[in-house]
């Protein structure tokens, strides 16, 4: 059964090839994925690789967390199980326009001058 282990602390120039070297003087790797900034593609200094056998992936994490690679401290330990996020879909329960956000009593939108607006006394437009 697969182990997968995190690394973090990575160089912004380490590829997944050189996490795979790294990793395969332990055990098989079954898999190595960096993980990138959706938006600009850049690294974001930490990645994931699974290890074939219980035995390389403990080996791995004994050896490698705390040493250095590619000249920064790096971590590597079990990874945690992924927690099953809320969509991100367009609107969602996130917020959006509307709703009273405090300020002026009677909904705090601006007055375009209609009736019932206030006027320059501040007293409404009668």
């Amino acid at each position: 059964m697969e182990k997968k282990l995190y690394a973090g602390n990575l160089s912004y120039s380490t590829t997944e090839d050189d996490l795979r070297k790294l990793f395969s003087q332990y055990g098989d790797v079954e898999s190595v994925k960096l993980i990138t900034d959706r938006e600009t593609g850049r690294p974001k200094g930490f990645g994931f690789v699974a290890m074939s056998s219980e035995e390389g992936a403990q080996k791995a994490v004994a050896e490698l967390n705390g040493s250095s690679f590619m000249e920064r401290t790096i971590t590597v330990a079990e990874a945690q199980p992924e927690k099953p996020r809320e969509s991100r879909g367009f609107g969602g329960n996130r917020g959006g326009f509307g709703g009273d956000r405090g300020g002026r009593p009677g909904g705090g939108g601006f007055d375009r001058g209609g009736r019932g607006g206030r006027g320059p006394s501040g007293r409404g437009g009668r």
